[in-house]
């Protein structure tokens, strides 16, 4: 089997913006505490926060975190979460029937992130709370005048402001499972005016408005029409949120819906250039994917859960070898759509739906998704080149004409690089060619694989045995890259230019 790309300098068609490669900790079950945050662990530091799973996080190249929800934060008031922490009140979660102590803040978060290289994406409550939370919380966070809100953020030990520029406006605000859920009128009017006087306190910020919760929501499409005719002119991207599963296990049909991805993004933007076009706006509303992965596993355990326990085991799916070929297959879709797609959030970061797992008292640990998107975190930066592909394609149940190999490769000039990442989803070993039109190939930089693996095979704390290797398998030949990509494979191939 054949699988041709060909690439040029001149078809670079998107400027990768790093917030492509973010993610997402909430206040759900042990993501925060047990997960960054355990005081009693001989690994953490002065402050309680795990050293190990910082390292784990930098390895990510992560750079910015979603935080604090998710649909904690549609009941969340944030001045639980700031100033002595003996001060902070015990409060019951409604979202996930937890006990939410508010030992860890914006204050505690903010200062992690900057701790593992990233900047805070923080999300408001317009469930329960609207424009006058909102405007104070700006106020605590950015003002850096003489004000009672910025007074207090010095109170609290942060003279100078946080200066966080990336906003959520609520949360899934469509979703009859959320607190203070909204029509798409109701939320709309909340949200433009909410934007108004947030931009109004700090005009350098983005915002951006809660698309639908998932493609298969019965109002997906009417929702983002009618917000974005509301909200327009005041925010700055739409978001959307997709999760995916394989619970009838079919590896053909689960490796296919990064296609369901790519066509849920090219529906989405469809819809912001038609209210664009209606009101003759010169602004292009760019996407948030703020909340995507694998969710399925954990799915029957957290049935179970005992209700208002502190950080319970909810969503701890533990992936396996298929779920990471998703993962790989669901990027490159993402770097496919790099154009508009600005920010994504792979939801969510530790313990949760995650790449990196703790053990209470014991180790951290990469689940076997952490590798290709630790991968291309660092390497897919640069131009996204415009590819142009020969290879097979096969029917699912649910898709049609799926590439057997999914493939994109991006420039990197400041690094004279060509870097190309391929999942073949096939079983049979797949003849690889890359063909710069107006590229010099020079040598093979690297060529990372993982392949060889039980599809069901998993990581654990004991043994991370399902992860990349290098693979000599590779030659350039009359100025065309050659590898064999073998079958049910994550491939990078990275090419010095």
């Amino acid at each position: 089997m054949e699988a041709k790309i060909k690439v040029a300098r001149e078809f670079a068609f998107a400027k990768i913006d790093s917030r492509i490669y973010g993610s997402f900790i909430e206040h759900l079950g042990r993501a925060v505490y047990d997960g960054i945050y355990e005081p009693t662990n001989s690994l953490s530091d002065k402050d309680g926060f795990r050293e190990d799973v910082k390292e784990l996080v930098k390895e990510l190249n992560v750079p910015i975190i979603r935080y604090p929800g998710g649909n904690f934060v549609s009941g969340f008031n944030w001045e639980d979460s700031v100033g002595p922490r003996d001060k902070r009140p015990r409060k019951i979660d409604l979202a996930w029937k937890s006990i939410e102590t508010n030992e860890v803040g914006l204050q505690e978060f903010e200062k992690w992130t900057k701790e593992v290289g990233s900047d805070l994406d923080m999300a408001i409550n317009l469930g329960t709370r609207g424009i006058d939370a909102a405007r104070n919380l700006v106020e605590y966070c950015n003002f850096d005048g003489d004000s009672y809100y910025a007074n207090l953020r010095r109170e609290h030990g942060h003279e100078k402001p946080y200066n966080i520029k990336t906003w959520c406006l609520g949360n899934e605000m469509d979703g009859p499972w959320q607190t203070g859920a909204k029509t798409a009128g109701e939320y709309g009017a909340l949200a433009r005016e909410t934007a108004k006087v947030m931009k109004t306190i700090d005009p350098t910020i983005e915002l951006v408005l809660c698309g639908s919760s998932g493609l298969d929501i019965p109002t997906f499409g009417d929702w983002e029409l009618k917000v974005l005719d509301e909200a327009y002119d005041e925010i700055d991207f739409l978001s959307l949120h997709q999760y995916y599963g394989n619970q009838e296990n079919d590896l053909e049909n689960y490796l296919a819906k990064s296609k369901g991805m790519d066509e849920f993004i090219s529906g989405v933007i469809a819809i912001c250039d038609a209210i664009k076009a209606k009101k003759h706006s010169k602004k292009t509303i760019n996407l948030s994917f703020d909340e995507w992965n694998v969710w399925y596993h954990s799915n029957d355990a957290d049935e179970k859960n005992e209700p208002w326990q502190v950080a319970p085991h909810l969503l701890e799916d533990i992936y396996n070898f298929e779920d990471a070929l998703l993962v790989g297959c669901l990027l490159i879709t993402l770097l496919k759509h790099a154009d508009r797609v600005k920010i994504a959030c792979l939801a969510q970061l530790v313990n949760v739906i995650a790449p990196i797992m703790t053990e209470k008292d014991g180790k951290a640990w990469r689940q076997t998704i952490y590798f290709p998107f630790q991968q291309v975190s660092t390497y897919g930066r640069g131009e996204v080149l415009t590819p142009y592909t020969n290879v097979d394609t096969y029917n699912s149940k649910d898709f049609e004409d799926v590439d057997k190999v999914e493939m994109i490769s991006v420039l990197n000039e400041e690094k004279s690089e060509i870097i190309t990442f391929a999942v073949n989803r096939s079983k049979e070993v797949a003849d690889f060619e890359l063909d710069g039109i107006d590229i010099e190939f020079k040598k093979v930089i690297e060529f990372s694989k993982m392949s060889g693996f039980d599809i069901k095979a998993t990581n654990s704390d004991e043994s991370e045995n399902v992860k990349p290797s290098s693979s000599s398998d590779i030659e350039i030949k009359d100025n065309k890259v050659k590898a064999k990509l073998e079958p049910l494979s994550w491939n990078m191939i990275r090419v010095e230019i």
